[in-house]
This record gives C-alpha cells, sequence and structure tokens, in this order.
C-alpha cells in the first residue's frame, strides 16, 4: 500500500522577492511523497498567503486526506477530496511522478502530450525604486524576456527606467493586483509606451468589471483572477491571456484541463510558478508547448536549488531529468 510522507522545506531567497504585496527572503515549499514498494514521487506546493494559505493549513489538509491517498486514491479522486491549491498540487504531482515511475512511461506520455523541449523563461525583475530596478534590470539585460513586477503609484519611472537599462529585452508589467480602475488606461499607456508586450492582473481579482470597458493598447493576463476552470468563460471579455500556476489549480491534473479550456475560448497562455525549487517547476514544463510566454524562473531567485534540479542555461530551462521528476 502506498505510504505518505509530508515534510517542509525552506529556500533562502537571493537578495529580496518583493511585489505590491510585500516581500519575502524565503521560499517555504511543502513537500508530498508517495512511496509504494520501490516507487517514490514527489511534489511541492507553496502555500500562498493572498490565498488564506499558511504551511500549517496546508499540512492539514494533505493530513486530512491521508487515509484516502495511503488506501490508493489517484488523481481523478484526489479532485473530489480537496479544493486547488498547493496541498492539492503537491500530492496531485506526487501522484503523477508515482504513475510515472512505477510504470516507466513519462508523465508527458501518461498525459498524452508531446515531449516537452526547452524553453525560453522569463527572468523577475523585483519591484523597488526605479534606480533599484534599473540596476537589476542592467545585471539580467541579456535575458530577452523580463518580467517588471510594478506597485501602482510611480510605476511609470519604474517602467521608463527599466526600458532604458534594458533596451532590447521584451517586458511583461506585472501589477499583482495594485492599480485603481481611476489610473487604470493611463497606466497601460505608459505601459505601451515602453514597449510591454503583456500586463498581469493590473486591478483586484473580483473587481476587475472595468477591463471589459477599456482597450486593451497592451494585452492583459489573468493571474489572480483565475484559478482552475470555474469561471474561466466569464473572465473572456475581460482579459486576453491567463497564467496557468499549479499551486492555483491545484495540479498538474487540472491545469492540463484549464489550459484545453482555455485554448477552445481563445485565451493565450502564460506558464507561471511561485518562488520554489526545480520539484515545483518539473511539472508545469509539461504545459508549455502552446505558451506564449514562460515564467519558471522560480528557482533562480533561490540562493539554492536542489541537487538534482533544472538546468538552466541562461534563459533556457531544460525539462526535467527523471531523479527529479516524472
Amino acid at each position: 500500500m502506498p505510504r505518505l510522507a509530508i515534510s517542509v522545506e525552506r529556500f533562502p531567497i537571493l537578495g529580496d522577492f518583493a511585489i505590491s504585496r510585500g516581500a519575502k527572503t524565503e521560499a517555504a515549499v511543502v513537500v508530498a511523497a508517495i512511496e509504494d514498494r520501490a516507487w517514490r514521487g514527489r511534489g511541492e506546493g507553496v502555500p500562498y498567503a493572498r490565498y488564506g494559505e499558511t504551511v500549517e493549513s496546508a499540512i492539514g489538509q494533505i493530513e486530512s486526506v491521508r487515509s484516502q491517498i495511503e488506501a490508493g486514491a489517484d488523481c481523478t479522486r484526489l479532485q473530489t477530496l480537496l479544493l486547488p491549491g498547493a496541498a492539492r498540487n503537491a500530492i496531485d504531482c506526487a501522484l503523477w511522478d508515482l504513475a510515472a515511475k512505477r510504470s516507466g512511461v513519462p508523465a508527458h506520455v501518461l498525459a498524452g502530450l508531446a515531449p516537452p523541449g526547452p524553453v525560453t523563461t522569463a527572468f523577475t525583475i523585483s519591484v523597488g525604486t526605479p534606480d533599484e530596478m534599473a540596476r537589476a534590470a542592467a545585471l539580467a539585460r541579456a535575458w530577452p524576456l523580463l518580467k517588471i513586477k510594478l506597485a501602482g503609484e510611480g510605476d511609470a519611472a519604474r517602467l521608463k527606467a527599466v526600458r532604458a537599462a534594458a533596451p532590447d529585452a521584451t517586458l511583461i508589467a506585472d501589477a499583482n493586483e495594485a492599480w485603481a480602475e481611476a489610473g487604470l488606461e493611463r497606466n497601460l499607456e505608459a505601459c505601451a509606451k515602453a514597449g510591454v508586450v503583456l500586463v498581469e492582473q493590473p486591478l483586484p481579482a473580483g473587481e476587475d468589471s472595468a477591463l471589459a470597458k477599456i482597450e486593451h493598447i497592451v494585452p492583459i493576463c489573468a493571474d489572480e483572477s483565475v484559478h482552475d476552470r470555474r469561471g474561466l468563460e466569464d473572465l473572456r471579455a475581460r482579459y486576453d491571456a491567463i497564467n496557468v500556476k499549479l499551486d492555483k489549480t491545484g495540479g498538474l491534473t487540472e491545469a492540463l484541463a484549464l489550459v484545453k479550456q482555455a485554448e477552445g475560448l481563445g485565451f493565450e497562455l502564460m506558464i507561471g510558478c511561485m518562488v520554489a525549487s526545480s520539484l515545483a517547476m518539473a511539472p508545469a514544463l509539461l504545459l508549455t508547448a502552446n505558451a506564449r510566454f514562460v515564467d519558471l524562473d522560480g528557482p533562480l531567485l533561490l540562493v539554492r536549488d536542489r541537487p538534482d534540479g533544472l538546468l538552466y542555461e541562461g534563459s533556457i530551462v531544460h525539462p526535467p531529468a527523471r531523479e527529479l521528476w516524472g
């Protein structure tokens, strides 16, 4: 019978990771490991305070389904046991990994997908003063795709400074719900002037109806406004793209279904992540084939990654080795 083990691991962040809601200096992740005889599958979830999650609450959720998992519940059954979130993500990805290792069939084959290949990932520039962000962008100017964290007041100056420091980079702007409706069009104009190609989550989730009433002079991507398939069709008039994160969908199982439905509705795709180790990035790489943007730079923001982590060559991230996941 399968045996479930839960652990908490902490990875120091290189410098500070700052967004509009604040900064943090470490990534605290919850790892689920499911063993069945000689095979072991692992999954990693990142509890996120914005969604009411803590390390303790995630562990409690996983413990609440321990008996079902150890009785052999699969990914399909798991969807009915837990709501979307970090806890379900950790278990779901562990089950996919276990199935791949137990069968000897790679996870992408089990999912009916083509083999993942190397992809270009964005690199994140934390929010700060214009000068601070310009210095960070100058250091990262060799990266072809930069994701710029914004905070509302003063964003036009931040964008101008980053563009001057990295004139050749493609820029994504991520407001993390920090803008207000009153300044929405002005901020979009500043993004357009800086050559930004995508704006993530400008308005707070649930308070974004204004996006359906304005011209999208820069395409707009839903992040906090979309977790799984529920309500996705209602977002089509407001957003041009969605950011798919396994910690929001609650694992690869729902993410696969979300991607399929989103493509059918005409959304463009970004495949994103929380700040976490390579174990959290590996399953998400299966989703990148049709994504316009990939933002899986979590391990690059850490002081150290896992010993068996993903291979990053500059902006290129390679598919995981079997020892890591899948």
